[in-house]
Order: structure tokens, then sequence, then C-alpha cells
């Protein structure tokens, strides 16, 4: 769980509330359900149990992305922080509970403030007052939005997002939760928040041993399987739907053909779900698809990348080449 500041410590900003409303997940659910091939939106993973519980499965001994990138970013963090720049305005995507982002903050020089975005309003408050305490000259605001909407345009009038130049922080390889023409959607936004002059610093999982993949999202404790299906729960609780949580199993595999890991929720029986006076009906072992993960090459995401209108200029991986952090800037 994150650190919860006493009141006396230094607190962050008032949070700019941008997050989606109700009707968003009740749309984007129904929109994903009643279509042939059942899917779920893996963004409505992060309510506040499923943000603690990602926390939990960033610890556990077969989810090697997390310790991997966070071992890049100590080996190399004063590399990073010499392509960022002094004086830079640090905007986070998908903060989470910032571990990565403090190694950074430790090495830019005279950062201008900090913007941890995340979905999961309470713990995105709670995350960004621990980083207010532990960083008392740092401006700290935190944004509580769905990072893959234009971003830019909603926070061009906010005083902390003027004349000072952007670094882009989007670590984790959340990017490889988007199909490619998604990927290069979400790339573009986040070039218009960068203008000329700013740069992107972004966690980019690599294709390696199917094992290793499969291994790391089908844990021997069953985190990943709990973090799956409090989608269902969520669904439960936000939109009076009755999911049976306990006769829908997790399972996650590698997709050869498109060099990704599918994360789904399988139905065991034949069943019937009602949300907002929808049924929905599922066969025995009909998967609902929650999430992609996709993995790359070294090229492959810099074509990617060219895609969106950002130039590669520099990569750090570890010795095994399991994952790699990258810089990028308007091309």
């Amino acid at each position: 769980m994150p650190i919860v500041p006493s009141p006396r410590t230094r607190r962050a900003l008032p949070l700019i509330d941008l997050a989606p409303v109700a009707d968003d997940l009740l749309r984007d659910a129904l929109a994903g359900l009643t279509r042939p091939a059942r899917t779920l939106p893996c963004k409505y993973f992060y309510d506040d149990l499923g943000s603690d519980l990602f926390d939990q499965i960033c610890a556990l001994p077969e989810y090697y992305p997390t310790r991997t990138e966070l071992a890049i970013s100590r080996q190399h963090a004063a590399e990073m922080a010499t392509a960022c720049g002094p004086h830079v305005r640090l905007l986070e995507l998908g903060s989470g509970s910032s571990t990565k982002t403090r190694v950074l903050l430790d090495h830019l020089r005279s950062p201008a403030a900090y913007l941890p975005v995340d979905i999961a309003r309470d713990f995105l408050r709670a995350s960004a007052d621990a980083i207010a305490a532990e960083y008392p000259d740092l401006p700290v605001q935190p944004v509580c939005a769905d990072f893959t909407g234009p971003l830019a345009h909603h926070l061009a009038n906010h005083h902390t997002l003027s004349a000072r130049r952007t670094i882009v922080y989007f670590p984790g390889s959340t990017i490889g939760n988007f199909p490619d023409p998604d990927a290069v959607a979400l790339l573009t936004n986040i070039a218009a928040l960068l203008g000329d002059h700013g740069g992107l610093l972004i966690g980019v999982d690599l294709r390696k041993d199917i094992a290793i993949l499969e291994r790391a999202y089908n844990d021997s404790q069953g985190v990943t399987a709990a973090f799956n299906k409090n989608l269902l729960v969520r669904l439960n609780r936000e939109l009076a739907a009755d999911f049976a949580v306990e006769q829908f199993t997790h399972h996650a595999h590698y997709d050869r053909e498109f060099g990704r890991i599918e994360m789904q929720l399988i139905s065991r029986r034949r069943q019937a779900v009602h949300i907002a006076g929808q049924r929905i009906e599922f066969r025995e072992g009909e998967p609902i698809v929650t999430e992609h993960s996709h993995k790359y090459t070294l090229a492959g995401f810099a074509a990617l990348a060219a895609a969106a209108g950002l130039h590669v200029r520099q990569v750090w991986t570890d010795r095994e080449q399991l994952f790699s952090v990258q810089y990028l800037t308007p091309a």
C-alpha cells in the first residue's frame, strides 16, 4: 500500500480531476461484452484495490518487468537525467505508487514540477502526498485521468504545465497494452504534450522466451488471477452487475502471431449475466479478453514510434535484454 503522510507533512497540490464518469464504464463494458468476441478494457483494472493488487504483482518472483526496469533505471539514472535535462516538468502516465519515479527524481537537476497521472483517485492522492512529503521543494500536482485521451488539451491552462519543458515518463511497458494503431494514437497524444523540445522516457518490454512470459502472467500465488477477477468485482459494485466471479477462471497465454500475452477470464459453465437491464449469455469455456501485452523488438518499437512522429534517441537494457527503457524526442 502507498505511504499516507501524516497531517503535518507537506501534501500535494489539489488534484486535477478528469476521471471518467460511471457512464463511461457502463458504455465500455457493454460495448465489449455484447460483441461476438467478448472484451473488457484493461484501463478499468485500476480501481483502488486493483492498483494495490498490481503493486503486489510487481513484487512477485515470476514478474520480471518491474524489477528489471527498476534495475535498469538505477544503473542508468544519471544518463537518463542528463537526456531529460534540467528544470523539466515531469509528467508520469499511469503513476501508481511511483516507485521507479523516485529513482529518476533523485537524479534530475532542479525539476520544476511533478505531475502523476492515474485513474485510481484515492490511490493517486495518497501516492502524490507521499512524493510531496519526500521532496518538499518539488511542486506535486496529481491528475486523475484516463491518459489515453488528449491530455494536452485538458491540461493546457493549468499553471503547472505553463512555460516549462515537459518530460513524459511512461514506465512499465503499458504501451504494450494497445494494438499498434492505438499505440500510435497514444504516442501521438504524448507527442502533443512534448511540444518541440520535450522528451518521452518510456519502458518497453522485449520479446523473450515464451516460458518466462507465461510464468509472469500466471503467478503461483494467484495474485494476477485476483487482479484479473477484480474487474468483474468492480462491474458488480459500480454497475450493479451480477457476475458470479467464482465461475470465471484466469488464464494468460502468449500469442505467437501477434507477439503478445493475452489475458482472459474464462466462463466455467454456461451462464447469464445482467448489466443495466441487458442479459449477456456465456458458453462454457467462452473467454472475456481483458488485456493484451505486446512485446517488441527494438527495431519494431522504433518503427511504431516513428509512425507517431517520435525518434528513439537512447536505449538502455539489462544484460539479458528482457526489458528496455528508451528516450524519445519529436522527430
